[in-house]
């Protein structure tokens, strides 16, 4: 018998009339959600709303500036918000958006935005995209979805995306690739036969969070124009400092290292064309291996494996001591995945197609191989979001109910790989079992 004391709840979707019909097995404490969301005519604009004004932000405000002035899709930078003033102000002014805020609950009380983009810590992901949905905002969200600490958050924030008619799109831009929905309905035709392991991986040289992440200013401290309290959320308190603040990255209580950071960008697509629930069981290795120094406590090197009822197997490796490919790529740092099953596996060759390669001796089947039009994309990522919102579709590339599928694999490797255990997942008690 399971241990009670040793569960963190969590729901399972694996769709959207799925979740809904489970959602009575778990609490029932989001928060109200309005009955519809705005959705614009085609002669409409849309305003954008940008929580987080960091790097991260500022590539997603140039992507619908982009948007705005070279393609002349209707859409407008409406309003920024930011704990840091300085940082707010800056992009407020660069940009030419009108309004600012410190406190993201301003923001999406304002009725100029219709749409906002969520760049901030991990660990505020999930609140303030909740927040959101429940303002009737239409969502782009940072991966990951959430901290690898939030289950329960993770768990509320699926159950508040299936029930908004606001669309949600997580921000693994490689789903803006139409090879993995290609990928998708090979596997569902039934080309490969049953499905049998995906595996992938990520790999960089480099440390993103102290070299990647400078310190705006040092001299930086808690006030009016720095709101410390809000930075930290849920996460333990901790004495202000400028590293904590800018190489958040670096810090358990806000990031997770590759797993997190990296393998929303790899693993989405692998659960998406498998076409699997979640993991009866994920176990993961890893540590800082290269980057030693006393500021650094998530891992730069990180590999799990996650067995799943349907028996299939995902595996996936990573580290960012070492950026060597053995395959073609589609995206910096991605190896492409391998799909394998009874009759055959498929892959991505140098130049972007999928190949098939049926299994040795196969009678029928013959190598074979399909072009894709085009690479990832992300101005057409968020080109997707913006015409879902127009449209009233929920139907984006990266939704949250596979987002939920996602980081449960995630949140479960992290998990066990802080105690040394293997995670086990519940489907009675849409438990975590560490």
């Amino acid at each position: 018998m399971l241990d009670e004391n040793r569960r963190c709840d969590m729901a399972r979707s694996t769709t959207r009339r799925q979740f809904l019909e489970t959602s009575a097995a778990v609490a029932a404490t989001t928060l109200a959600l309005p009955a519809a969301a705005r959705s614009a005519s085609t002669s409409e604009r849309l305003g954008v709303g940008f929580i987080g004004a960091g790097g991260r932000a500022g590539a997603h405000l140039r992507m619908v500036r982009q948007l705005r002035d070279q393609d002349k899709y209707p859409v407008d930078l409406v309003a920024v918000c930011d704990v840091y003033r300085p940082r707010m102000e800056s992009r407020k002014q660069s940009f030419g958006i009108p309004r600012g805020y410190l406190d993201h609950r301003e923001l999406l009380a304002d009725p100029a935005v219709d749409v906002v983009c969520i760049a901030t810590p991990d660990h505020h992901h999930g609140y303030q995209a909740i927040d959101a949905l429940a303002a009737g905002k239409h969502v782009y969200c940072e991966k990951p979805v959430t901290h690898w600490r939030q289950f329960e958050l993770t768990r509320k924030l699926a159950e508040a995306a299936a029930k908004s008619n606001c669309a949600f799109q997580l921000g693994t831009q490689a789903m803006s690739d139409p090879v993995w929905r290609q990928m998708k309905k090979l596997v569902a035709d039934g080309l490969i036969g049953q499905p049998l392991s995906g595996e992938a991986g990520f790999f960089r040289a480099g440390d993103w969070g102290e070299r990647g992440m400078p310190i705006d200013d040092p001299a930086a401290r808690p006030g009016k124009d720095l709101d410390w309290e809000a930075f930290l959320g849920d996460a333990p308190q901790r004495t202000f400092s400028v590293d904590r603040l800018f190489r958040w990255r670096l810090f358990e209580d806000y990031a997770g290292g590759p797993a997190t950071d990296l393998y929303p960008h790899c693993l989405t697509q692998v659960v998406d064309v498998l076409g699997v629930g979640f993991p009866e069981t994920v176990v993961a290795t890893g540590g800082i291996h290269r980057y030693h120094y006393e500021l650094r406590e998530v891992p730069d090197t990180f590999n799990l494996l996650a067995s799943y009822p349907e028996n299939v197997t995902i595996s996936l490796v990573g580290t960012q001591a070492n950026d060597f490919q053995t395959t073609g790529r589609r995206g910096a740092g991605q190896r492409c995945p391998v799909i394998r099953g009874w009759e055959g596996s498929l892959t991505i060759d140098a130049d972007g197609g999928i190949v098939f390669t049926p299994v040795n001796g196969h009678p029928t089947q013959e190598l074979r191989r399909f072009p894709v039009e085009h690479a990832e994309d992300n101005v057409l990522h968020w080109k997707n979001l913006l015409d879902c919102a127009r449209s009233g579709s929920e139907a984006t590339w990266s939704p949250m109910e596979l987002a939920f599928r996602t980081q449960t694999v995630l949140q479960m490797a992290m998990l066990g790989w802080r105690q040394g255990k293997v995670a086990h997942f519940d489907p009675r008690a849409m438990a975590v079992v560490i």
